[in-house]
């Protein structure tokens, strides 16, 4: 059984970052972006532990294709996705997100 799923306020906001500049270069870009993140999203919810643990307690799903990794925590059936991490930016700059 898949968990549910839901992003911290800051999370959705990397998305909508991400993607509207991928949008500005290409649209395929784009649509690759969201569809990487998709597919790590529902491999995330459906086993959840597969993945590594990393920083604060969290996990991290490495995207296939894109320089970002999804950084999550579990909570009971719930996945919460804590950032859309680009591999550039100064590592564990969402720390402060999780309680």
């Amino acid at each position: 059984m898949a968990h549910s799923v839901r992003f911290h306020p800051e999370a959705a906001e990397e998305v909508q970052a991400v993607s509207d500049r991928y949008r500005e270069r290409s649209a395929g870009a784009a649509a690759g972006f969201i569809a990487e993140l998709n597919y790590a999203i529902e491999r995330v919810a459906e086993l959840p532990e597969t993945w590594p643990s990393y920083n604060a307690n969290t996990r991290r799903f490495i995207f296939r294709v894109y320089p970002f990794s999804l950084v999550y925590r579990i909570a009971e059936n719930e996945i919460e996705i804590v950032a859309v991490a680009h591999f550039k930016r100064k590592p564990g700059y969402w720390t402060s997100r999780v309680d």
